[in-house]
């Protein structure tokens, strides 16, 4: 069984990757070269090539007709539509890895499906992926594209820990301030539902979606059935670092208003509480399911990090943001707590 990946060097794409060569899939990895730190395992092909460049990346696939073509790295319906282009008579699926923030924001109701609606006009990252998946489906209906989409949800591996809220950095310097003993925001009361899922559990879903004709046409997301709310996932991560943390909590529009980038992610995303519905994927892939528990993950990750310094980047600015927050949200109680 032949297959490509297109990314393959990303935080999902990589544990697809090596789970896809222990299974015994033919690989080939395209991407444009620029990552230096992702080894492929034995045996798979890199090819180099900007998927931009449908000439390239034709040249570098000339002669190849593969079992599976996984994309990891298409973001809107342009990159949609060349894929439809370019694979169609090249491989007998091709497998889109999109987004479960796709799904309707606000939720009618918290308990996820793939049945779900599509809409989240509160981030433009989930709505040219909700484009893509019309443009896909669009030509499967009419054209018989072998489509299968996959929505990931907040899938982390060991090079960093996920976090409800940091800078463009990484985690890295929330973690640095629990070390420190300085207080970490957490948006909302830190209540809200969510579900952190190991990179390795989703690449065996996703390793078991592919070849798999039950799966062309549908749509399924992978994740873990590990719910948490956002205090417990900060309170596991601290206490692996050996610390109790200091949870501060600021609205999710307040943040926004201090940090525009974070609107989309946050209120379009990560302020919403998830209770995702595994049926799906469990039905397709028999034995499916995650094992690794979020404080497993999280201390295999400060394992990596710990010993891997290119993994732990300061962030000065998001550590000054935090505090000038904090600082705003103290200043607004004081001028709103009664005088005495």
């Amino acid at each position: 069984m032949k297959a490509l990946i297109i990314g393959g060097t990303g935080t999902i794409s990589t544990a697809v990757v090596a789970e896809a060569a222990k299974a015994g899939w033919e690989l080939w990895v395209l991407n444009r070269g620029r990552r230096t730190d992702a080894e492929l395992p034995e045996g798979v092909h890199p090819l180099q090539a900007d998927f931009a460049d449908t000439d390239a990346v034709l040249a570098a696939i000339d002669g190849l007709v593969f079992d599976a073509v996984a994309d990891f790295i298409g973001f809107d319906a342009a990159h949609a539509a060349q894929a439809v282009r370019m694979f169609t008579d090249r491989t007998a699926q091709y497998l889109y890895i999109s987004s479960a923030s796709a799904y309707q924001k606000p939720l009618g109701d918290p308990l996820v499906r793939e049945s779900t609606p599509l809409s989240n006009p509160l981030w433009a990252y989930s709505q040219k992926k909700i484009e893509s998946e019309l443009l896909l489906m669009e030509a499967y209906r009419k054209e018989g594209f072998p489509v299968t989409i996959v929505r990931p949800s907040h899938t982390y591996g060991r090079r960093s820990i996920p976090m409800g809220y940091n800078g463009n950095q990484g985690s890295w310097q929330v973690l640095e301030r629990m070390l420190q003993g300085k207080p970490v925001l957490v948006h909302g009361d830190g209540t809200s539902l969510w579900t952190m899922t190991w990179n390795g559990d989703f690449a065996k879903g996703f390793v078991g979606l592919m070849g798999a004709p039950r799966a062309i046409g549908e749509a399924v997301h992978i994740t873990s059935d590990e719910t948490l709310t956002w205090n417990q996932i900060y309170t596991i991560v601290a206490r692996a670092l050996g610390v109790e943390p200091l949870l501060y909590h600021v609205s999710s529009d307040f943040i926004a208003e201090f940090d525009p980038s974070a609107r989309g992610a946050l209120m379009g995303d990560k302020a919403t509480s998830v209770i995702f519905d595994n049926s799906k994927i469990k039905r397709l892939v028999p034995g499916f399911t995650c094992t690794v528990r979020f404080d497993q993950g999280v201390r295999m990750c400060l394992e990596h990090i710990l010993a891997h310094p290119e993994c732990r980047t300061p962030d000065p600015a998001f550590d000054i943001l935090c505090d000038r927050i904090i600082a705003a949200q103290e200043h607004a109680k004081a001028e709103a707590a009664p005088s005495r």
